[in-house]
């Protein structure tokens, strides 16, 4: 899959391909995250009866969020090692700290996208409890919170780590331009889940969870960042293409 993503997108790219072929390294990222799926899945036995048939399937929407937050996690870490194809100690090691928070960060992912879709509640027995007290808001935003900082820290150390290595992977200007700009957005990220980390400590406990919304400045983080680093990358080399994370 690895080198089907690579195929596909080398064309497309600021920064050229450097690798084509999975690593061990890259194998053993993959069966975590594959384990890692397994773990979120909707259920693992067939339902006995309607009722459960019926619950299983509230579940879907939960499922697809987070299986589309590990897919992203996974689709940036492959762009990584396709562009640098590093496999130093440092870039080993912040590999395997990304792996993981993603494993410790399934289940707190996969409650938290339970309780948006669900309504904060769960049925066991034939009978409906609440999922989290408002007391207890606070402590989950946290977790969160801490997951999707480090995930974007670890991803800006590692980018780090290859402008580091600049010279031996003879990086062209404009790759060194674009990997300071996912350096850069990635940073923002993090401050980001900061941010919401902070509001739902300061925030009165009922309000603790609209620290959530913070992360809605993603989108326009991403939108401001790279328009500017698009003008200046057109200004500095002509009409290459626009900066792509």
């Amino acid at each position: 899959m690895r080198k089907k993503a690579a195929s596909l997108f080398k064309g497309k790219q600021i920064i050229e391909w450097r690798s084509h072929e999975p690593s061990r390294l890259e194998t053993f990222s993959d069966a975590v995250f594959a384990f890692a799926v397994t773990l979120i899945i909707v259920s693992l036995e067939v339902p006995k009866s309607f009722t459960e048939l019926f619950e299983t399937m509230k579940g879907t929407l939960s499922f697809a969020a987070c299986f589309g937050a590990l897919f992203q996690i996974w689709n940036q870490q492959n762009i990584f090692f396709r562009r640098y194809g590093l496999h130093n100690s440092a870039t080993n090691t912040l590999n395997g700290a990304l792996l993981f928070v993603v494993l410790l960060y399934v289940y707190p992912l996969k409650f938290l996208f339970s309780l948006l879709f669900d309504n904060n509640s769960f049925v066991e027995s034939g009978h409906a409890h609440e999922m989290i007290s408002t007391a207890q808001m606070p402590t989950l935003m946290l977790i969160y919170g801490s997951g999707f900082t480090a995930i974007n820290l670890l991803f800006c150390l590692m980018y780090l780590t290859a402008k580091k290595h600049a010279k031996e992977l003879k990086l062209k200007p404009v790759e060194m331009f674009e990997t300071q700009t996912v350096i850069y957005v990635n940073l923002t990220l993090t401050l980001i889940g900061v941010t919401a980390m902070l509001l739902a400590w300061l925030l009165p406990v009922e309000y603790s969870g609209m620290s959530g919304f913070t992360y809605m400045l993603i989108g326009l983080a991403y939108w401001i960042w790279y328009s500017y680093r698009g003008k200046m990358a057109r200004k500095k080399f002509g009409p290459v293409t626009d900066p792509a994370s």
